[in-house]
């Protein structure tokens, strides 16, 4: 550690840190008469102050402008405050017991530092520390496997749960090794309550639904119950979803509520939904690696092309701003890809209305899904069917129907689910 002169004002006190909260008057009187034998006090590199409080203070009662220091990086403000605190244990005045029981609760919960390492950090025996954590290390197990099993069924990898919940990887991977017989771990799931019987089949390819049942309002929402149906038909539990236009974040939901994982995301993600991923399909297929194996349906609802212009972008590279045939030739391209990485009997279902309101020049509709099946002829897939899921006609404004009335047009209100299968 490097030592150096820093001007006295420079040096930075974090009250809402430190642990000497009550300072000692004869001590800094004591360092004030003798401050040529006064060691350095330690700051980090943003000039907080680690150790030395007294000496600091015996400078500034003295009318000195500099002080000697040696700096020690710190990454975070829990790494600050246990040095603080150990350097106090090592070489100040004692925190209280009270005092020292709060900081261990407080790095064990937010940090989950090791028991041994929080005893040595605080010259505290190890059986004191463990008693005192006793009930928090349940809670704090708890409150890890919970979050691992919502990043789990995220389709967030081991070592990325991981790290975001501060826990070896090879626990990780035990506890989430067996999910599908629904171990103890599943027990942990947001849903686990899911029973099969609770669905009930789409018996006809005609999915009409009156009333949205989604949550979150959004432009080019579309009806959860499509993306139920195709769940109860084309996956199990604990088999992997992935939807590139999240929207309202509504296949979250679903996929929470079916126990099956997912990978959801959005080029521009609703503020209110931070489950959900910022991805653009412009680069190509989610980087899933080997989890793509895991991924048995590929929902798509893209923008339906010119009637959604502006709605959430005004750059060019929107699919809902590009001329006609970028638009088809990306969607084309962007399902072929994907088909490439997923197994065989994996499904790719995309829900797709033909484009007449706002489309240039034309009052006839352009059947989007016919371009992007013919398209698709060379890909890994074989075309299974379609699923019929009308509009409903209050849909259209009352601008939109006199368009209708003046131009002798009728409304479409057709859209449809256009299902392959990977081979």
């Amino acid at each position: 550690m490097a030592e150096k002169e820093l001007a006295i004002d420079e040096v930075v006190w974090r009250e809402d840190l430190y642990p000497r909260f009550e300072p000692v008057p004869a001590r800094i009187q004591q360092y004030a008469e003798c401050i040529e034998l006064l060691p350095p006090i330690e700051v980090n590199q943003r000039n907080e102050l680690i150790d030395g409080y007294h000496r600091w203070t015996a400078h500034k009662k003295a009318g000195l402008e500099t002080i000697k220091v040696i700096v020690t990086e710190t990454k975070s403000d829990i790494e600050l405050d246990r040095l603080m605190a150990k350097r106090n244990a090592d070489f100040g005045i004692q925190l209280s017991q009270d005092e020292k029981k709060r900081k261990a609760t407080q790095w064990f919960v937010d940090l989950s530092v090791d028991r041994h390492q929080i005893a040595a950090d605080l010259a505290v025996p190890y059986n004191t520390v463990r008693d005192w954590l006793a009930r928090k290390a349940k809670d704090l197990k708890a409150e890890q496997q919970r979050k691992a099993a919502e990043l789990w069924l995220a389709l967030y990898t081991e070592k990325e749960i991981s790290e975001a919940i501060c826990v070896e990887e090879r626990t990780v991977n035990n506890w989430v090794a067996e999910p599908e017989k629904m171990t103890k771990f599943s027990k942990f799931l947001i849903f686990s309550g899911y029973q099969e019987s609770d669905w009930s089949q789409a018996l006809y390819s005609n999915w009409k639904q009156q009333n949205k049942t989604n949550k979150t309002s959004h432009f080019g929402n579309s009806e959860a119950m499509f993306l139920d149906y195709l769940l109860y038909m084309y996956t199990e539990p604990f088999d992997a979803v992935v939807d590139p236009f999240a929207g309202g974040g509504s296949t979250i939901d679903v996929c929470r509520r079916r126990l099956r994982r997912y990978w959801v995301s959005d080029r521009i993600p609703v503020p209110e939904r931070r489950d959900i991923r910022q991805y653009d399909i412009l680069e190509g297929p989610p980087p899933l690696h080997k989890r793509w194996s895991e991924v048995k349906l590929l929902y798509l609802d893209p923008p339906y092309w010119k009637q959604a212009e502006g709605q959430y972008s005004d750059d060019p590279q929107d699919l809902a701003n590009m001329e006609l045939d970028e638009f088809h030739a990306t969607l084309v391209d962007f399902i072929a890809a994907c088909a490439d990485k997923m197994h065989a009997g994996a499904r790719i279902a995309m829900l797709m209305q033909p484009t007449q309101w706002n489309a240039p020049d034309r009052h006839y509709p352009i059947d989007h899904a016919d371009y992007i099946k013919r398209g698709l002829d060379d890909a890994p897939l074989r075309y299974v069917r379609y699923f019929q899921v009308p509009y409903e006609s209050q849909q259209y404004n009352a601008q939109q129907v006199e368009w209708a009335k003046e131009h002798r047009e009728a409304l479409e209100v057709g859209r449809t689910i256009t299902l392959w299968e990977v081979i």
